[in-house]
């Protein structure tokens, strides 16, 4: 009696046919153990709403990149990245206007010499940062760094490629980088009945000082400036109509000039005959 031939088993033939199939490039290159991240620097504005500050990988591609090679930074979305393909020539290479449609492209393509293993303070020249999204002005070049359109959230990771070859050389994809949302200015609520009570009585007060401040400093510029436009006036000068004019004291004639005085001014005599009829 014929013993039942034996089936192959379903996972027996997924192994035979993984042999079989070529093996593509992009799974042969080499995976640097780095992961991108935004800069550890204390420096303001590294997330933005349109760019984000990477730190420099330095000392990570120094035994995989050779002179000729150049490091790209590949920028997706999110959820695209795990359909991006690697590239396997220069011309293949996607560009910004492609994160719109694929999700995903690269750009800031830089050397070696660019990433020096220095310590940033030794005065090396570097960047300290690799901006992504900061170049406003660069839509009609092909590998453009423009600003991000959205929010996100975005990953990034770096490819190394030789001008004529396949990539030889990429990192860890980096965690999700979300972007700061600009607030609406529509939505900015200025009505000052909706503000606190304590804002309120700090305006109330500071306004009435400035209120006060403003009176003193008008009754001081009036004070003064009225002294200038109408002088106080001599104690010993009389104003008669539109003539001024000094006023006379009289005071008795002294004995010694008594004797000076004309015949028939005598003290006793009598006056001087009138000339009247």
């Amino acid at each position: 009696m014929a013993l039942p031939r034996r089936q192959p088993r379903p996972r027996s033939l997924l192994l035979l046919v993984l042999t079989w199939l070529p093996q593509s490039p992009s799974l042969a290159i080499d995976l640097i153990p780095y992961t991108p991240q935004i800069t550890a620097w204390g420096l303001g504005g590294k997330v933005t709403a349109t760019t984000f500050s990477l730190e420099q990988p330095r000392c990570v591609f120094d035994e995989y990149v050779s002179a000729n090679d150049t490091i790209w930074l590949v920028v997706a979305f999110s959820n695209a990245s795990r359909d991006f393909e690697n590239p396997q020539t220069a011309a293949k290479i996607p560009t910004f206007p492609q994160l719109l449609t694929d999700g995903y492209y690269m750009t800031l393509p830089l050397s070696l010499d660019q990433l020096p293993c220095e310590d940033l303070t030794g005065g090396s020249g570097g960047v300290a940062v690799l901006r992504v999204g900061n170049d406003f002005g660069c839509n009609q070049r092909p590998y453009c760094n423009a600003p991000l359109p959205g929010q996100g959230p975005y990953s990034v990771k770096f490819l190394v490629m030789d001008a004529g070859a396949p990539p030889k050389a990429e990192t860890k994809w980096s965690n999700p980088i979300h972007l700061h949302r600009g607030k609406d200015p529509s939505s900015i609520d200025t009505w000052p009945g909706r503000r606190s009570g304590c804002m309120i009585v700090i305006t109330s007060i500071l306004s009435t000082l400035a209120g006060l401040l403003l009176l003193a400093f008008l009754a001081a510029s009036t004070t003064r400036f009225s002294s200038l436009w109408w002088p106080e006036e001599a104690p010993e000068q009389l104003r008669i109509g539109s003539f001024m004019g000094k006023r006379y004291l009289t005071h008795h004639i002294p004995p010694s000039e008594a004797a000076t005085l004309p015949v028939g001014c005598e003290p006793g005599l009598d006056p001087l005959p009138s000339l009247s009829p």
